[in-house]
C-alpha cells in the first residue's frame, strides 16, 4: 500500500506545480532584466533577493517533476529576455513591481495549500509562501524608507460597536448612500493600486512590442486599466479619501524590447487572472449594491480581454497547455 508521501500526484498537485513553474520562470526573466538596469543600491538588494527566491522556486519544482517523471513545462527561458536592452522602467517601478510580485505569490501559494495532499507538496507550497512573505515585507519596508509606498486611506478609529438596523445599509443607487466601510475602502484602494501598476506595465509593453496585433492588445490593456483606475479613484475621492499614486511617469521612453512578445502576452494574461480574482473577492466583501454591480461590470470587460489574449497566444503558438486529464472518449474510439 502506498504511503501518502509516495502516492501518485493528484490533478491539483500537478496543476500547482505547472502554475508555479510558469509564473516563477517568467519572474526570473523579468528580474534578470531589472537587476541589469537598477541603479539604487537598496533596491538592487531587493531585486537580488527576489531573483534568488524565484530561481530557487523553479529548481524546487524541477526536482519534484524529475522525481515524479513529470514533463517540465517550457515556461520562459533566456531566449525570452534581453538584459542588454535599454532601460524601460524606473527603479521605483521595479521596487513596487517586486512588492506586487510577492503579493501575487502569497495569494497563489496560500490558495494551493488546501488543495494539495502529499506532505512534500504541502512543504513546497509553504516554502513558496514563506519566501513570498519575506519578499513582500522587504520590498514594502524599502518603499516606506524611500517615501514611495502608497498607504491605504486612514479613517477614524471606532470607539464603540454598531449594528446594522436599516436596509439602507445595502443601498447604493437611490436615496442617501452610506459612507464606504473600512473593508470596502481596502478593496477599492487595492484595485486602484494594482490597476495603476498594470497600466504602466502595459504602457511599457505597448512601446516595445514587435507584432502589431500584440501591440494593439497591450494598448487595449492600458486603456482598460486606466478606466478602472479612474472608477476606483473616483469612489475614494468622492468621500475625501486619497487615491494611490500613478506609475505612468516611471515608464522610460524606449522602443527596444527587453522581453519576447510571448512573455509579455503571457504576463498580461496573468495580470488579468489576478484582477478577476481580486474583483471576485471585492464583490463578496462589498455589501453596498452599487459596488457589487460595478465590480460585475468591470469583471466582464476584463474577462473579454482575457479571451482576446488567449486567442492571440493560440494564433502565435505561445499558449502552453496545462496538463489535461486523459481523453477517455478518444481512447475508446482508438
Amino acid at each position: 500500500m502506498k504511503t501518502n508521501q509516495h502516492a501518485q500526484l493528484t490533478s491539483s498537485e500537478i496543476g500547482v506545480l505547472w502554475g508555479f513553474y510558469m509564473k516563477n520562470s517568467l519572474a526570473v526573466c523579468m528580474l534578470t532584466y531589472f537587476l541589469e538596469k537598477v541603479e539604487d543600491p537598496d533596491i538592487r538588494k531587493v531585486i537580488q533577493l527576489a531573483l534568488k527566491q524565484n530561481q530557487n522556486d523553479v529548481a524546487m519544482v524541477e526536482n519534484v517533476c524529475q522525481r515524479e517523471q513529470m514533463a517540465i513545462p517550457v515556461g520562459f527561458t533566456q531566449e525570452d529576455v534581453q538584459p542588454s536592452a535599454p532601460r524601460l522602467f524606473s527603479d521605483a517601478f521595479m521596487l513596487e513591481y517586486v512588492r506586487q510580485l510577492g503579493v501575487i505569490a502569497m495569494a497563489a501559494s496560500a490558495a494551493a495549500i488546501p488543495v494539495v495532499t502529499r506532505p512534500d507538496m504541502t512543504k513546497v507550497c509553504q516554502t513558496v509562501l514563506g519566501r513570498a512573505t519575506e519578499l513582500h515585507d522587504v520590498a514594502k519596508e524599502t518603499l516606506l524608507s524611500k517615501g514611495l509606498y502608497s498607504r491605504p486611506p486612514a479613517i477614524l478609529t471606532p470607539k464603540h460597536v454598531d449594528f446594522v438596523e436599516k436596509q439602507s445599509f445595502l443601498r447604493g443607487f437611490l436615496g442617501e448612500r452610506r459612507p464606504l466601510s473600512a473593508v470596502e475602502i481596502t478593496h477599492i484602494f487595492m484595485n486602484a493600486q494594482t490597476n495603476g501598476l498594470g497600466e504602466a506595465l502595459m504602457m511599457g509593453f505597448a512601446q516595445v512590442a514587435r507584432d502589431p496585433k500584440v501591440k494593439k492588445f497591450f494598448v487595449q490593456g492600458k486603456q482598460i486599466a486606466n478606466k478602472h483606475v479612474e472608477i476606483f479613484s473616483s469612489l475614494l475621492l468622492k468621500e475625501d479619501l486619497p487615491a494611490p499614486m500613478s506609475w505612468n511617469d516611471n515608464v522610460i521612453v524606449s522602443t527596444i524590447s527587453p522581453f519576447s512578445d510571448k512573455l509579455m502576452a503571457f504576463h498580461t494574461t496573468l495580470l488579468i487572472d489576478s484582477g478577476v480574482g481580486n474583483y471576485g473577492l471585492s464583490t463578496a466583501a462589498s455589501p453596498r449594491r452599487d459596488l457589487g454591480l460595478t465590480y460585475a461590470r468591470l469583471m466582464v470587460e476584463v474577462a473579454q480581454m482575457a479571451k482576446e489574449g488567449a486567442n492571440l497566444m493560440i494564433d502565435n503558438g505561445w499558449l502552453e497547455q496545462p496538463p489535461p486529464a486523459p481523453d477517455r472518449e478518444a481512447l475508446e474510439k482508438s
